[in-house]
């Protein structure tokens, strides 16, 4: 189960396609919609770390501010605190694109819409994650 996903796209009907698939699977307790980068970006500095999404689908041609901006801005103000997971989540076909997010610590792009089985696949990523973190902390507590 993930416990809480951020989905960041400017498009009020892919968003609402998304959430649908979403909620569909039931794999997730908390689902936090922004159409704007840099208002999800505001409400993550806002939060606690353990409130925390652990899954971000993000959409790179926005305006106000892209996904690429979002992920400079992300990891300037988060990458050594928090971890989520944030997967490309786009319709651009732009090789330039595809290539500029091997820059990034994200964990994938792809192509829209997105599907229950990517829903899934990235719940068992997680999920084993979470394990590998578990058992580390025991190792080190010990």
């Amino acid at each position: 189960m993930i416990k809480k996903i951020l989905l960041i796209d400017d498009d009020y009907a892919t968003n609402e396609y998304h959430k649908i698939i979403i909620n569909s699977t039931s794999i997730c307790n908390d689902l936090v919609v922004f159409q704007y980068a840099d208002e999800a970006l505001e409400w993550l500095k806002s939060i606690e770390e353990n409130e925390f999404p652990s899954l971000i689908f993000l959409d790179i041609n926005m305006p106000r501010m892209n996904g690429f901006e979002f992920l400079d801005e992300y990891e300037k103000e988060f990458s050594k605190s928090v971890s989520s997971v944030i997967v490309m989540l786009t319709t651009s076909i732009n090789p330039n694109d595809r290539e500029k997010s091997k820059n990034y610590n994200i964990e994938g792009f792809i192509n829209k819409p997105l599907t229950a089985e990517l829903l899934h696949s990235m719940d068992t990523k997680l999920a084993d994650s979470e394990e590998i973190d578990h058992s580390s902390k025991q190792n080190n507590e010990e």
